[in-house]
């Protein structure tokens, strides 16, 4: 019986085998649309939520949109995002972005002091030979550079300054603290050149979506090419893989489907929290391993809408310094999760707006707080920081990455448990096939990426990586 199952699958080709993607994020969507140019005929995409996009969401806010997840192109040479959309006008590259150090007495660093702390951070890296974790080497390296400055005669001021890196560290690495990531996060991961913070102009990174697709950002629910083979609000609640033959997917709503190859593309934090339901049978020992030792990280923003700017002109942020004894006094009070804010900045052609990002254990506690009680929180750090007022927001919104239970958080990182475990992102990303090397069960997104995870450009590459091995897998298999 199951050499008569075996055949059959063997006898698809790309007009009749049926391919099912998991997830209607980057990835997904790049490996759906790459699939049919390449002449597979039955491609269908299953999203969990009522939107396609994934952890890129663009939404109206203020006089434009806004970015709830993704938000810059980063880099140019390299990476494929940037390669897609490089004709079209649609990318502002960065102005001079004066940020402002402030301490939690009002008392602003000078330029001279500034300087320091952004060169210092501009040079950072982490050395091959490191052992312990990035926050062990940062230390190091801080404390060396920091001995030789003779402008920084306050030690108080540098351990603060200090204190603001690892903050940021962890919001560019979506991890909890310094201590738990990894050298390897610094090693393996491979920076596309040029600029890094390449916004969009007003269209927001759907725009990206829209050139994948085909189609019309302007449109909702315009799906291009891939009209008719989107699905929404469609959860996998299992995903029976047993056996050679067809691969059975029961959605939570009852509804069962078949296919003979499945990509999936749900968050690392979907695959920790589910995959011991999700997967029958269990995913192999080296797969739960990556899945256990990798990290996806909590990364939230707000979004401020005010009458008029609340900065000065010159001023086009803010980077949180807090003094020890007012850091002690916040620890014990009912804003005690501010601690973990980086700071506030202007969003590119939003005059009228600021943004603000908190990280970690801080951040997927205030998902549970009230918008009321989040801006009563962020309204206190400006009047303890500035000097100048700033008024209740004519409008406010934040992301929820955590408790949203498709996602479960931002973007991944390595922390040093992964190393403890000898996994890694090989192991997440490695497909599920049978005795003959047919695919099955094939994994994309951006923590399947080996050298450009947490990126929208690493996202697509997988899905492009997986649509090349059916490719692969199909060529010479022509229509009977």
């Amino acid at each position: 019986m199951s050499t008569c199952v075996e055949e059959t699958a063997f006898s698809k080709t790309k007009e009749t085998t049926r391919i099912v993607i998991i997830g209607a994020g980057a990835s997904g969507i790049a490996a759906a649309t790459k699939l049919l140019e390449q002449g597979f005929k039955n491609v269908q995409l299953f999203e969990a939520e009522d939107r396609i996009g994934g952890r890129i969401n663009t939404v109206t806010f203020g006089n434009s949109f806004v970015d709830l997840g993704a938000q810059w192109c980063h880099g140019e040479e390299g990476n494929v995002v940037y390669e897609k959309v490089k004709d079209l006008d649609v990318l502002d590259r960065p102005g001079e972005y004066t940020i402002y150090f402030v301490r939690s007495n009002k008392e602003i660093l000078s330029n001279e002091q500034t300087n320091v702390f952004k060169e210092f951070m501009g040079k950072f890296d982490v050395n091959p030979d490191c052992e312990g974790s990035v926050g062990d080497a940062l230390t190091e390296s801080y404390w060396k550079e920091m001995n030789t400055q003779s402008i920084l005669n306050d030690k108080s001021i540098i351990k603060e300054a200090l204190d603001f890196l690892k903050r940021r560290i962890c919001s560019e690495n979506a991890c909890d603290s310094v201590s738990e990531l990894s050298p390897r996060n610094y090693l393996n991961f491979q920076e596309s050149g040029g600029d890094q913070n390449l916004s969009w102009r007003q269209k927001g990174y759907k725009k990206f979506l829209s050139v994948l697709l085909k189609s019309n950002e302007d449109q909702p629910g315009d799906h291009g090419i891939l009209k008719g083979k989107v699905h929404l609000n469609r959860r996998i609640a299992e995903i029976n893989w047993s056996g050679n033959g067809e691969i059975t997917l029961r959605c939570w709503n009852g509804q069962i489907f078949s296919a003979d190859h499945v990509i999936c593309t749900v968050s690392l934090g979907v695959l920790k929290e589910k995959h011991p339901k999700l997967f029958v049978p269990a995913l192999p020992a080296d797969k739960v391993s990556s899945i256990k030792g990798l990290k996806l990280g909590t990364v939230n923003k707000f979004f401020l809408e005010f009458e008029v700017q609340p900065l000065p002109e010159k001023m086009m942020g803010i980077a949180c310094l807090w003094l020890e004894e007012d850091l002690k006094e916040l620890r014990g009070s009912k804003f005690f999760w501010l601690e973990s804010i980086c700071g506030f900045h202007r969003v590119d052609r939003q005059p009228l707006l600021l943004e603000g990002w908190i990280i970690g254990a801080h951040a997927r506690y205030i998902e549970t707080l009230s918008e009321e009680k989040v801006l009563e929180g962020l309204l206190w750090l400006f009047r303890k920081f500035l000097s100048f007022s700033v008024p209740y927001p004519k409008s406010f919104l934040r992301s929820q990455w955590h408790s949203n239970p498709n996602f479960r958080g931002s973007y991944s990182c390595y922390p040093t448990y992964a190393d403890e475990l000898r996994t890694g992102r090989t192991d997440l990303g490695s497909p599920l096939v049978d005795v003959s090397g047919r695919p099955r069960v094939q994994f994309a997104g951006e923590a399947k990426s080996r050298t450009h995870f947490s990126t929208v450009h690493g996202a697509t590459e997988t899905g492009w990586r997986e649509a090349d091995r059916l490719n692969e897998f199909y060529k010479g298999r022509a229509e009977n």
